[in-house]
């Protein structure tokens, strides 16, 4: 497939995850709100707490830290298609190393299933980080670490709030600009609904996995199906940022 073919391919994807993200939530969002507090009512106060931690942590580490920024430069004079082929190869190791990792913890229990949240939070980042240098975004920069938070928030919130994060992420120029720099963002962070957003869109998976006699393998589906999900909206977020803001869908 030629270049523009492959370009005007992925613009109709696009167009159809934008109006995927876009539209209000339905008769099932609204329904599994109510089964999702009963959940939340199950999980004791400390795994909670351990969340809201982990969370206010790792937005610490990715503003301010250099940690997971890869050693290797932005790739540079690759065509979208390359791109995309890096980015698939890229995330079928790191789901890989999710699996693993969850099926490690889940079959160690509760304990070892509630260390599993800060373990697989990193891998989501280091994935990020890497997924950004593929499609020549250098995580150096202060304001590209600052849109995986927003990739980060789209691909693990309800969908009553994509549209507002979908909206940001399409109009990033815009977006960055409204923001303040350094530590001055944090203080605009509503922690609380960051880490319910996460933790809701998470919750059943993670829960099963702390099942006796199940946990191991649920662990492994649970996390390969979380890097899924989460390399899907990543990919689409750099392909958006890539095209002509011509072609991106309009609100």
């Amino acid at each position: 497939m030629g270049k523009d073919a492959y370009e005007e391919k992925v613009r109709a994807e696009l167009k159809a995850w934008g109006r995927q993200n876009l539209k209000p939530p339905g008769l099932w969002e609204r329904a599994s709100k109510g089964m999702q507090a009963k959940i939340n009512d199950m999980i004791p106060d400390k795994v909670h707490t351990l969340l809201t931690a982990t969370v206010k942590g790792l937005v610490k580490t990715v503003l301010f830290g250099l940690e997971f920024v890869p050693k290797n430069a932005p790739a540079q004079g690759l065509s979208l298609a390359e791109r995309d082929r890096w980015a698939l190869n890229l995330l079928s190791d790191y789901k890989k190393i999710a699996a693993a990792e969850g099926a490690g913890t889940g079959a160690g229990g509760f304990v070892l299933g509630m260390a599993d949240f800060p373990a697989l939070m990193a891998i989501k980042m280091k994935f990020l980080f890497e997924l950004a240098h593929v499609y020549g975004f250098s995580t150096q920069d202060y304001h590209e670490r600052l849109f995986l938070l927003y990739v980060f928030q789209l691909a693990f919130s309800s969908q009553e709030q994509k549209p507002n994060l979908y909206h940001a992420i399409a109009h990033w120029e815009e977006t960055v600009e409204k923001w303040p720099s350094g530590t001055k963002y944090l203080e605009q962070i509503d922690w609380e609904k960051f880490q319910r957003e996460y933790r809701d869109t998470i919750d059943l998976r993670k829960m099963l996995q702390m099942l006796p006699g199940v946990g191991a393998v649920v662990g492994a589906w649970a996390n390969y199906g979380l890097l899924e999900e989460l390399g899907q909206v990543g990919m689409n977020c750099y392909r958006l940022r890539l095209l002509p803001v011509e072609e991106r869908v309009h609100e």
